[in-house]
C-alpha cells in the first residue's frame, strides 16, 4: 500500500491515542483495530498468504508515517512485522501456510524475541539456549525483550545450541515451562507492554523449527540481523512529528524558522539516503549503521527543540512534546548493534582529538 492510501482515519485514531498508548500499562486496542481496519496488518504478508506484500519503499513510507501519529504502536507493528518476515523468508513453507493468513488479516497476533542473538547480552554466555531431542527443542533460560508478549499467539525467538550453533522457532503461548513477566518498566511506549519471557525446559516439537541449526542462522539467506532501515525510519517519523511541531510554532514565531527549516532539511537529506538504499535492494552495514547514527541524532536534537519552543508548557504530561523527548531515547538502545551504537556515540560525544 503507497503511504498515500494510508486512510487518514487511521492515522487520526493513532494521534487521538499516543499518549494513553505511551503512558498505559494496557494494549491499545482501538489503534490496534485502526491498523487492522485500514489493511495495515496486510502489508508484510505476501499475497499469496492473504497479505498486501507491499513494495519495501512504500512499507518504509507507511512506517513513517504511522510513527509520527504514535510510536507505541507502530512500534508494536514493526516486532510484528519481523515475525511474519521471518515467517516469510524461513525454511518452513508448512508453517508459512498456517500462521501467515491469520495474521494478514489480524486474527492472530505474533512478535518477536530475537535480541538475546544480538545486542542484548553480550558480553554474558546465551540467555537462550536449546538441546535437540529426537522430536523436539528443549528450550532453557531468558528471552529479554519481547513486544506484545502477553498477547502473543507466537513468538519468533532465537537459541544458542551447546556447540555455538543457532536455532530460530516458532514458540507457541501455550507451552507447559513458559511464563510471561510482567512489562517492564520502560521510560516510554510502556503500551507496548515489552515483557521478559523465562522457558524452563520447555519442549517445541520439531515442526515450529524455522531454521538451522547454523552459526548465525539470523543472517541464513541473507537476511540482516537488526539496526536495518526500518527503525530508523521510525526514528525519521517521530522527527517529522516534531518537525511539524516547530514548523507550527514556527508560523507565528518568526525566530524559529530557520532552525525549523535547518531540522526540516536534514530529515529530508536522511530520508533521501533511506530510500534510496531501499530502492537499491542491498542494504550495507555500514551504510544502515551510518544512516541509524544519523537518525539517532537527529531525533533526539528535533524532539528537544521542539520541548525547547513549548516552553514549561511542553514539560506537562498532557503535551506531545514530553512524549516525543522522552521516545526518542528509544532510538539508542533499541535494536543498535555495536556499528550503529558507535557510530551513534561517535555524533553525541566526539572524540576529544577531533574537537
Amino acid at each position: 500500500m503507497p503511504a498515500e492510501m494510508l486512510p487518514a482515519d487511521t492515522l487520526a485514531t493513532l494521534s487521538a491515542h499516543a499518549a494513553e498508548a505511551d503512558s498505559d500499562p494496557a494494549w491499545p486496542e482501538v489503534s490496534w483495530a485502526a491498523l487492522r481496519a485500514g489493511g495495515v496488518l496486510g502489508w508484510a504478508v505476501p499475497r499469496a498468504h492473504g497479505g498486501q506484500e507491499s513494495p519495501y519503499p512504500d512499507l518504509l513510507a507507511g512506517y513513517e508515517r504511522l510513527a509520527g501519529a504514535c510510536l507505541t504502536t507502530c512500534f508494536i507493528l514493526s516486532q510484528r512485522d519481523a515475525a511474519c518476515r521471518r515467517l516469510r523468508d524461513g525454511e518452513n513453507a508448512a508453517l508459512r501456510e498456517q500462521l501467515l493468513p491469520p495474521l494478514a488479516n489480524g486474527d492472530t497476533f505474533a512478535t518477536v524475541g530475537l535480541s538475546q542473538l544480538t545486542t542484548s547480552r553480550q558480553h554474558l554466555g546465551p540467555a537462550l539456549t536449546a538441546r535437540l531431542a529426537d522430536d523436539a527443542v528443549l528450550l532453557d533460560g531468558t528471552i529479554p525483550w519481547v513486544t506484545g508478549a502477553d498477547r502473543a499467539d507466537h513468538i519468533i525467538v532465537g537459541a544458542v545450541l551447546h556447540d555455538g550453533r543457532q536455532v530460530l522457532l516458532v514458540l507457541p503461548r501455550g507451552l507447559a515451562g513458559l511464563s510471561v513477566g510482567p512489562p517492564l518498566q520502560l521510560a516510554a511506549l510502556v503500551g507496548s507492554l515489552t515483557a521478559e519471557v523465562r522457558c524452563a525446559q520447555v519442549r517445541v516439537d520439531r515442526r515450529w523449527l524455522l531454521a538451522g541449526p547454523a552459526v548465525n542462522v539470523m543472517t541464513l539467506g541473507g537476511r540482516a540481523s537488526t539496526g536495518g532501515l526500518e527503525t530508523s525510519c521510525l526514528a525519521l517519523g517521530l522527527t517529522g512529528a516534531a518537525v511539524g511541531y516547530l514548523d507550527d510554532e514556527a508560523s507565528r514565531r518568526p525566530e524559529l524558522q530557520p532552525r525549523a527549516a535547518r531540522l526540516g532539511e536534514e530529515r529530508q537529506q536522511l530520508r533521501e539516503q533511506m530510500y534510496a538504499l531501499a530502492l537499491s535492494g542491498v542494504t550495507a552495514a555500514a551504510a544502515a549503521a551510518n544512516l541509524r547514527a544519523g537518525a539517532n541524532g537527529l531525533v533526539l536534537r528535533a524532539t528537544q527543540a521542539a520541548l525547547t519552543a513549548a516552553k514549561g508548557a511542553g514539560f506537562l504530561r498532557s503535551h506531545p512534546a514530553q512524549r516525543w523527548a522522552r521516545q526518542a531515547l528509544f532510538f539508542l538502545v533499541w535494536s543498535c548493534p555495536r556499528p550503529a551504537a558507535e557510530a551513534t556515540l561517535a555524533l553525541l560525544a566526539p572524540d576529544v582529538c577531533s574537537l
